[in-house]
């Protein structure tokens, strides 16, 4: 079957081509894209929403007084901190599903995805949810579970490969998405990729939030630095490769009082950390890939997630990669949407029969 003859067939079996039915009036898409750090989500309404992947819970019963709930998600909990304990439940990308704490708090954030698209009552709820690409059967589940009892149907798909969906590069492209807990690398062939054409490596933006926050203590013995401080610093300033003319200089505080802080050398060495375990894995992706078709897909690199907005990555990435032959690799243009805006995309154009071709599926019957 040609392509065109797929697109025939995918709108045929939707209903006409661009009429919305009674059915679509009244049903509700939505793209989730989970992150260790944010999640982000998107509906057939037009709502883009994102906030941190974090829970917080009162510490005693002034806490409780003081949120004026049981609860909070988001980034309200990070201004309330001081008085919360936080809770990410979905550690190096994934729930971990043995831990029943991990499992509350990750239906909370998901129900906050959804309830922050405002549905109607009454109203079909679909939601396609994007995970690491190598997600555990069991994590996947753990996933799919949890929002069956929030929407009327989801699936589970690898995160690149829909920022892959996004962008049209469904054939002949790599896509390397670098999120808070999880860098994921997929390779495209024309088809839904398997678990060779993916990998899914733990050391990603929270790795370097650890490594910078270290390395400014080691300099800096007097001066505190938080998680959150490091991941602010990071998300403003980092860069790799050639250093800047002007030092990066922040302001601390040691022993409460407030210092400038020279952390050039240190934010540098934390981002390019990420580096070798990046490439590494491209490599053997790239080492799979039909040689044929490998010039194509090496002019064919997308660089997604929030680990993108680095300076310098994408240049550094394609100097490793440079024994292939010419390599390309493009920044994509929306960090904190584009897995989202895939996943909606993707739930929008293919109609619900076929999602148990695309991935796990509930409440497709």
């Amino acid at each position: 079957m040609s392509d065109e003859q797929t697109d025939i067939a995918t709108r045929d079996a939707a209903g006409e081509s661009g009429k919305a039915t009674g059915d679509e009036a009244s049903r509700l898409i939505l793209g989730i894209d989970l992150g260790t750090s944010r999640t982000s989500v998107v509906s057939s309404r037009g709502e883009r929403k994102i906030f941190h992947s974090v829970v917080g819970y009162p510490r005693d019963v002034i806490g409780v007084r003081l949120l004026g709930a049981p609860f909070a998600v988001g980034d309200d909990v990070l201004e309330k901190q001081s008085f919360l304990e936080l809770r990410y439940p979905l550690k190096d990308g994934v729930i971990n599903e043995a831990n029943p704490q991990d499992l509350v708090a990750a239906r909370q954030i998901l129900k906050f995805a959804v309830d922050a698209t405002a549905p109607q009552p009454g109203q079909e709820i679909r939601a396609v949810i994007g995970v690491p690409a190598r997600a555990s059967l069991g994590n996947r589940s753990a996933v799919l579970q949890i929002a069956k009892e929030l929407v009327n149907a989801a699936v589970v798909i690898s995160q690149p490969f829909l920022v892959a969906y996004h962008y049209g590069k469904l054939v002949n492209a790599m896509v390397i998405d670098i999120g808070g807990g999880t860098v994921d690398i997929c390779v495209l062939k024309g088809m839904i990729p398997s678990p060779d054409d993916q990998a899914t490596i733990n050391k990603a933006g929270n790795y370097i939030d650890t490594l910078l926050a270290e390395a400014i203590i080691q300099r800096y013995p007097d001066v505190r630095v938080s998680q959150t401080t490091a991941r602010t610093i990071k998300e403003a300033h980092a860069f790799v490769g050639e250093t800047p003319r002007d030092p990066i200089r922040v302001e601390l505080r040691a022993n409460g009082l407030p210092v400038q802080c020279d952390i050039t050398e240190e934010i540098r060495q934390a981002c390019e950390a990420i580096v070798p375990d990046v490439v590494e894995a491209a490599d053997v992706l790239i080492r799979r890939f039909p040689p044929d078709d490998l010039p194509k897909l090496l002019q064919n690199i997308l660089l997604a997630g929030g680990g993108s907005r680095i300076t310098g990555l994408a240049g550094m990435i394609a100097h490793r990669l440079r024994a292939y032959g010419d390599v390309k690799v493009t920044v994509a243009r929306d960090a904190d949407f584009d897995g989202a805006a895939g996943a909606l995309m993707m739930g929008q154009e293919l109609p619900l029969q076929f999602w148990d071709k695309l991935g796990d599926v509930v409440g497709k019957d």
